[in-house]
């Protein structure tokens, strides 16, 4: 895994599912109550990936998949008193989104959200921006990870 630092910016190149979800794994125990995480990437970029290794670094023993079709998914972590927030904003707007309650959701947690960006105008300013990038010439499983702290 390679890492590149610019300011607020960090790259990562990783080569396989393991390496995502332990980058994912590593960041989680920076996190704290109320942070806002947007996942960015196209299908398959390894979105759910990513966040199946930031929830057990956070020991969260439940099986994680993508809230696709629920659209948030919250998980006790043990030992808190908040929990992680999974929210997938593919399907709705920002009007949506506060219709079903997902600001005051990720209020006191701390809020993975895939597809973040088409509901940032709801969302704090600061945030932590992870955005994930195939490149098939590279290899099947090759992702350059992006990661802009806004916090």
């Amino acid at each position: 895994m390679i890492n590149k630092t610019d300011s607020n910016v960090t790259f990562f190149e990783t080569r396989s599912e393991e390496e995502t979800f332990n980058l994912a794994k590593t960041y989680s125990q920076i996190a704290k109550k109320g942070d806002v995480i947007i996942l960015s990437g196209d299908l398959g970029a390894g979105k759910s990936v990513f966040t199946r290794g930031f929830a057990n670094g956070l020991e969260i023993k439940d099986y994680i998949t993508s809230p696709t079709f629920t659209l948030m998914q919250e998980y006790e972590i043990p030992g808190k008193d908040y929990k992680l927030v999974h929210i997938d904003a593919y399907r709705i707007d920002s009007n949506e989104a506060i219709d079903i309650g997902m600001e005051e959701a990720i209020v006191d947690n701390i809020a993975l959200i895939e597809w973040g960006e088409l509901i940032q105008d709801i969302l704090p300013t600061n945030y932590l921006h992870i955005d994930l990038q195939r490149d098939n010439e590279k290899g099947f499983d090759y992702r350059l990870i992006k990661i802009t702290d806004k916090r």
